[in-house]
């Protein structure tokens, strides 16, 4: 296979009808390595709205469990992305999930900008620093992969296309980004767990070259000082020459998912999809974080 023959492969599919196949070809063989970074980098970013980011402090997941929680969220993702919503194993997948988010009384703005997240950052991410830039068939059938996720999860007043989900994140963010201890304490110990990947002597240098690919406004919203002007390019410049390396490789054979990752460290010995995440305690129910003004969804599965 030549190096844009999937992308024609792509080209000839329709992105509505068609957008899990897409999807899938688009995240497992093209860039699988840009949507692990991208995915993390959306689900990072959802901290600095204080809803979300106090919620993950207050019921310690990714500060006291910090590694099984992101186990767990890549591995219930990927399952779908694998095997598609209607089989077994993608249906208990968004049944875990769902069961998850009815513990705590979640608002459906809420819901909905983190699935914004999963359409706009992966193609910011590729379009910034992929082997190329994401077509308009990539594009179109990320949203509509995710409207379709979306639906399932039972929220509300989804977006149609990316422009829409993009709209709808920059505005979210526009008026819910701001300081919250508590998802200081989340990010800081996200960004510990990013460094705890590598040898201790590079985790210094690792959480550096995390805030340097930060924009501005996450950065002010968690606190953090501002990275050097060289810092910062050096780290961009170095993701950039990786995609460039990319484009010169051979087109991966076979798809690669998020569960070959090596930084999911929690299931050495396999897993069971309905084991993922975690499980109500019993007799206790409710967000500890109070919402106002908005609805919380209903989930389908």
């Amino acid at each position: 296979m030549k190096r844009f023959e999937r992308l024609e492969q792509i080209r000839r599919l329709d992105p509505e009808k068609d957008f899990l196949e897409i999807y899938r070809l688009t995240a497992t063989f093209e860039f699988p390595w840009d949507y692990t970074r991208a995915l993390e980098l959306a689900l990072y970013r959802t901290y600095a709205v204080p809803s979300i980011g106090r919620l993950l402090a207050d019921t310690a997941e990714l500060t006291g469990r910090t590694q099984k929680r992101y186990d767990d969220t890549a591995l219930l993702l990927d399952t779908v992305v694998e095997h598609g919503f209607g089989s077994d194993e993608g249906r208990t997948a968004i049944r875990r999930i769902n069961q998850m988010h009815r513990s705590y009384d979640i608002s459906n703005d809420d819901m909905r900008y983190v699935l914004c997240t999963f359409v706009v950052m992966p193609k910011r991410w590729i379009d910034s620093y992929g082997w190329r830039r994401l077509s308009r068939h990539e594009t179109a059938a990320g949203a509509a992969y995710y409207r379709t996720l979306g639906q399932h999860m039972g929220i509300k007043e989804i977006p149609r296309t990316y422009e829409e989900f993009e709209n709808c994140l920059d505005d979210y963010e526009e008026a819910n980004f701001g300081w919250d201890e508590g998802a200081r304490e989340v990010s800081d110990a996200t960004l510990d767990l990013m460094a705890s990947w590598y040898p201790r002597p590079l985790a210094p240098v690792m959480r550096s070259a995390t805030l340097a690919l930060l924009d501005e406004p996450l950065l002010r919203a968690f606190r953090y000082d501002q990275p050097g002007a060289v810092t910062r390019s050096l780290v961009r410049g170095a993701v950039r020459l990786r995609g460039r390396a990319v484009r010169l490789m051979p087109p991966r054979s076979a798809p690669h998912y998020a569960r070959q990752n090596w930084e999911i460290k929690g299931y050495p010995g396999g897993y069971e999809v309905a084991q993922l995440g975690t499980f109500p305690v019993p007799g206790v129910r409710g967000c500890p974080v109070p919402h106002k003004g908005s609805s919380t969804v209903t989930p389908t599965e």
